[in-house]
């Protein structure tokens, strides 16, 4: 549920207003709408990470230590974690926001991007002091982010390990069927931001841009429904019957004409 509903968010903070502009034909943004849109996109996409890394805790726990499953993530538990996710989003938005609209910007006033995005904001920057000062924070929050990823990639060792000493296959499955929809969301996440922020800059350009920020900020919220809907059995039945439909009726076609 809270993983939908960043899903959601992710979405509505970009999408809307670059329709409604398309529409319009008109790329104008109040700079109070910058603001916000900066700020809420870093809101759900910073507690979604933080969320995927209590994600990969609650898996670790299921597959490693399934008899200490209810005392260790309890209903409490669950709670304060996706709640402390969530705060984390909101603290860690409130410092990139207030620090990139604190730098005064002399640079023009576009963004070559559909939505405001927080590097091509930076780039209009004139103050070099303040500019080395938003890079310091930048620089913290990715030791932030490497931590939270090398605490997931040491879950999913531990988890593999676990699950390659199963002795039943049913068992391997089970465990199997558990984590992967997770970590292919993980893997989406962390790739497409990976290559947005850390591109070569001979691949820079305002059209890789935007292929880019479509790729990070579009894609992974927009399938990460569908991968962890797979693991629906009710979703699963409806596709092999839409399936097998779709196979009567070509074999309708060909005997038919």
């Amino acid at each position: 549920l809270n993983l939908a509903l960043l899903d959601l968010g992710c979405i509505s903070t970009t999408l809307p207003k670059a329709m409604a502009n398309a529409l319009w034909d008109t790329r104008a943004i109040s700079y109070a709408g910058c603001a916000a849109q900066v700020f809420f996109f870093l809101f759900f996409f910073s507690a979604e990470y933080f969320l995927l890394t209590v994600m990969s805790y609650d898996r670790f726990v299921a597959i490693c230590k399934p008899r200490h499953y209810g005392t260790l993530l309890g209903s409490r538990a669950c709670v304060t974690m996706a709640a402390a996710a969530w705060g984390t989003g909101v603290l860690y938005s409130l410092i990139h926001t207030e620090n990139t609209f604190s730098i005064p910007l002399c640079h023009g006033n576009v963004v070559t991007q559909f939505f405001c995005e927080m590097a091509q904001i930076l780039k209009l920057s004139c103050s070099q002091s303040d500019f080395l000062w938003q890079t310091w924070i930048i620089a913290f929050s990715f030791a932030i982010v490497l931590g939270c990823f090398i605490f997931i990639v040491l879950s999913y060792v531990q988890i593999f390990r676990a699950v390659l000493r199963m002795p039943s296959e049913h068992s391997r499955h089970k465990a199997f069927s558990t984590c992967l929809p997770h970590l292919a969301v993980v893997s989406l996440f962390l790739s497409t931001g990976t290559f947005a922020y850390l591109k070569p800059s001979s691949l820079s350009s305002a059209s890789m841009d935007l292929v880019v920020a479509v790729l990070y900020s579009v894609v992974p919220p927009t399938v990460n429904p569908f991968i962890y809907s797979m693991r629906n059995q009710e979703l699963k039945d409806a596709l092999r019957t839409i399936k097998r439909i779709l196979s009567i009726r070509e074999t309708l076609k060909t005997i038919f004409g």
